[in-house]
């Protein structure tokens, strides 16, 4: 019986992103009528799980933290790619499509994912573990990076408006990368310990967690799907995103909605490895996985766009308004007392997702 539930899960895995694929190949460039819409949603849905699926089996293969490492730099390279085409969508008028979805990845994996992984783990085992070290590392980064590239533009006087000067923007985009590469060399290689699970004393071993890693053969096999995947689940999002963008236009709503949703239909692959991490009691690999997307999303979003907007027409707007930049201060300050400690119960996992909650609402009501 295990034997077909396993073959199953090898069938479904394997031809989901294909189907999703070719679902965004026949309908790229098109108008889209609602069944087809329709249709798309429910290829993306599948090619989410399907992400998931092939992201656990590289990251059995690698170990903690590569596999999370992983899964972050793939999601954010593909995101890139979805924001550049919105831009050039966008003609000649200025684009925040960069700071929304940026600042929206943010406020997702600081608040959403961070508090969703508490509120799981601390359900299942009272008291949330995670060495404080690497995860208070890790949240140095994204704040230093948040602030120097969605803060700052606004307080800057070389460009009216909230945008950096070319200089400016270069600076941020080297400084970015550059803090990134040292992020992912102190994860990787120089404390990498700080970024494992903690062990529980007398806990039992988990099957999933000490099965023979997958071999070499399946492992690529599970590299190219998940590309192929993370293809499918940003290029369908792009599909319906033009519903979502009458609809939020239809329904007077500011234009962030749109990258709201993207960036909550593009993180969703982490979310759930993350979620899926927690009820493991692996709270750090889900940490890893929430502050490794900001970190890339940030650290290679910003030198990618700022590249891309030498060709792209337009003037790229990143400063944020006051609302969000309150948000981002209290969003700091609240996982600074979340992590200070290397243990949270269900309050800290509450106030991230009151946080996120905010964070939503505000973007629909401003």
């Amino acid at each position: 019986m295990k034997t077909g539930t396993t073959a199953l899960t090898a069938q479904w895995t394997t031809w989901v992103p294909v189907v999703a694929t070719v679902a965004l190949v026949l309908g790229w460039g098109r108008s889209l009528p609602g069944f087809a819409v329709a249709l798309v949603g429910v290829c993306l849905v599948g090619a989410v799980l399907a992400a998931v699926h092939h992201a656990e089996v590289v990251a059995h293969r690698l170990g903690e933290p590569f596999g999370s490492l992983l899964l972050a730099v793939a999601v954010t390279v593909i995101e890139v790619g979805l924001i550049v085409t919105l831009m050039a969508g966008s003609g000649a008028k200025p684009s925040t499509y960069a700071r929304d979805t940026v600042f929206a990845a943010v406020m997702i994996t600081c608040n959403g994912i961070v508090g969703l992984c508490l509120l799981v783990s601390a359900l299942r085992q009272r008291v949330a573990v995670f060495h404080a070290e690497g995860s208070g590392g890790a949240l140095a980064v994204v704040c230093t990076l948040a602030t120097m590239t969605l803060v700052l533009p606004s307080f800057t006087t070389g460009r009216p408006g909230p945008e950096f000067s070319t200089p400016q923007l270069a600076f941020a985009a080297v400084a970015s990368l550059c803090l990134y590469g040292l992020f992912v060399a102190v994860q990787t290689v120089r404390h990498r310990d700080y970024f494992l699970p903690v062990p529980r004393e007398g806990e039992e071993c988990d099957p999933d967690e000490h099965a023979p890693p997958p071999g070499v053969r399946q492992t690529w096999w599970s590299v190219a799907l998940l590309f192929v995947a993370l293809v499918a689940v940003v290029g369908d999002a792009k599909l319906v995103s033009p519903t979502i963008e009458g609809g939020v236009e239809s329904a007077g709503l500011p234009e962030s909605v749109v990258g709201v949703v993207i960036a909550l239909l593009v993180l969703m692959p982490e979310t759930l490895a993350a979620v899926r991490a927690a009820r493991r009691d692996r709270m750090q690999t889900s940490l890893n996985l929430a502050y490794g997307s900001a970190i890339a999303s940030i650290g290679l979003t910003i030198p990618a766009i700022a590249l891309a907007s030498v060709w792209l027409p337009g003037a790229l707007i990143l400063g944020e308004d006051a609302t969000h930049m309150v948000l981002l201060v209290l969003t700091a300050v609240v996982s600074i007392l979340t992590l200070v400690p290397g243990r949270a119960t269900l309050l800290q996992g509450g106030v991230h997702l009151v946080l996120f909650a905010a964070f939503v609402f505000l973007s629909f009501s401003p």
